[in-house]
């Protein structure tokens, strides 16, 4: 569970981190977009040097960035796996039976490889770097233009806010009732993969009830302390663009054109 980065901020006051939050979401989807329209491995090249550069520039441990990676490694595993066994291609590396690994496949799996691990090491810059009441104020005045259409925001941002507030919270819950398992003698490690999944399931019922108990208590506090949504609510932390965010727009607008070109140009 320590492996999850998801929620967890490391404060720090480098470059990343003085960026509108606004700015580091709307760059990490475009990234994801961008890591999609990369066809030749010097466009992915390019974007391996842009997440190189931010990791260095956030200034945070590159461990942090393999934790983020960690937990997915199965999913990477197993994507991997489909792809060189289900694959077409010309070139057969190797064939025995019905198994048959082409060229072909084989570069589709590294390229699954090096998207999953972009994907995730960005993610993990904009969650380490931001707090989850910036990126809930993010989302919010990104989504405010849906205010014309009756959309909640306000109450989706809170409610975002809130969620990835507890997450690390229900994580640190979580380990403490294995702890317990464990000190009465249960090996979450022992056995095939459906045993170990049958003792994952009394950890889902205490940790529910402890949830909705956390979220009662919430309410009630919320509550007495006349806690309102609407328009008259003003808040703590103004938004502001600076001159840097300005720059990442910049950045990543040459970077698309590069892309362009190399997809549907050269």
């Amino acid at each position: 569970m320590d492996k999850l980065i998801l929620g967890q901020y490391i404060p720090g006051d480098s470059f990343i981190h003085r960026l509108d939050p606004r700015t580091k979401l709307i760059s990490s989807i475009w990234f994801i977009l961008l890591i999609f329209m990369a066809s030749g491995w010097w466009t992915y090249g390019l974007l391996i040097a842009t997440v190189f550069i931010a990791a260095k520039l956030s200034q945070i441990p590159i461990r942090y960035y393999i934790n983020g990676l960690k937990p997915l490694t199965f999913l990477i595993l197993i994507t991997v796996i489909f792809q060189l066994m289900f694959s077409q291609g010309d070139t057969i590396l190797f064939e025995f039976g019905w198994l048959r690994i082409t060229q072909e496949g084989l570069i589709n799996a590294v390229l699954i490889i090096i998207r999953f691990v972009l994907i995730v090491f960005m993610s993990t810059i904009l969650t380490l770097t931001t707090t989850p009441l910036e990126i809930a104020d993010g989302i919010e005045a990104l989504l405010r233009p849906l205010k014309r259409f009756k959309v909640p925001v306000q109450e989706i941002a809170l409610i975002l806010s809130i969620a990835l507030r507890f997450v690390p919270t229900l994580m640190q819950e979580t380990e403490k009732i294995m702890n317990a398992q464990r000190a009465r003698g249960v090996d979450f490690s022992a056995g095939n993969l459906l045993e170990r999944m049958k003792k994952v399931v009394p950890l889902l019922i205490p940790l529910f009830i402890s949830s909705i108990d956390r979220a009662d208590q919430l309410a009630v506090a919320m509550t007495a302390r006349g806690y309102h949504g609407g328009e008259m609510r003003t808040k703590l932390r103004q938004l502001v663009w600076s001159r840097n965010d300005w720059l990442i727009f910049g950045i990543f607008t040459g970077l698309t054109l590069f892309l362009v070109v190399g997809r549907f140009i050269i």
